[in-house]
């Protein structure tokens, strides 16, 4: 996908898909493939959940809070890390390969997470819990949600929280505020990195229907960062 048909644009500008996924999910499979200048055009709507198009004349911003999905492999041959297969590649080309996606992009991606591929042996096993159970969990973390910021205009959810929101519904146990701080120094956090680990803590919790942040989900959130 170029950088027009992913953020919008053209002689007549029109939105792209970050817009046309606004309040929804945009997948982005093989995350690595896209050039590194389309990639990077994702830091505005990621941020602030517009995207704004600028032309000579006029300036046009469109709505584009979504969730972003995306899917890369782990090296150009997709082996490094598989214990059944040598990777093939050299530690140059998976560094370039990697390379692509940037510290900024990065630090707006709150889960990262490492899947494996699954046995043949494994497909058959049934699931340790199923869809729906998933579902009701997620549901019931949302109600939850909406009650909490019912009287803040526009946040409907955790990862919408403003810093001044996070610092105001959000209270930490000392304990809990010394493992964020000694993390947030031992891994060299950004501010956004560290407001963004509250906001995955406080969904966590709000998953276990937790009415505080323990320094469970702050180690669990911490967890989800490479």
């Amino acid at each position: 996908s170029s950088r027009v048909a992913l953020v919008g644009g053209g002689t007549i500008p029109k939105p792209g898909e970050v817009t046309l996924a606004h309040r929804g999910v945009l997948f982005l499979d093989e995350f690595t493939e896209f050039e590194r200048s389309t990639i990077e055009t994702l830091r505005q709507p990621l941020e602030d959940g517009i995207i704004t198009i600028g032309r000579v004349n006029r300036t046009i911003s469109y709505p584009a809070k979504f969730m972003l999905i995306a899917a890369m492999n782990p090296c150009r041959c997709g082996y490094r890390g598989d214990p059944d297969r040598e990777c093939s590649c050299s530690p140059n080309e998976i560094a370039n390969y990697q390379r692509k996606i940037s510290g900024p992009v990065l630090d707006r991606i709150d889960l990262q997470l490492n899947v494996y591929r699954v046995k043949v042996e494994n497909l058959k096993k049934q699931e340790a819990e199923s869809s729906e159970s998933v579902k009701r969990r997620v549901e019931e973390a949302k109600k939850i949600q909406l009650e909490r910021y019912r009287e803040i205009s526009g946040v409907f959810t955790n990862s919408e929280m403003s810093q001044r929101d996070v610092r105001r519904t959000i209270s930490l146990s000392s304990k809990s505020l010394s493992l964020l701080k000694n993390a947030a120094e031992k891994l060299n956090l950004s501010a956004r990195s560290y407001f963004r680990i509250l906001k995955v803590s406080r969904t966590i919790a709000d998953l276990e229907k937790s009415t505080s942040v323990k320094s469970d989900h702050i180690a669990e959130a911490l967890s989800f960062r490479f």
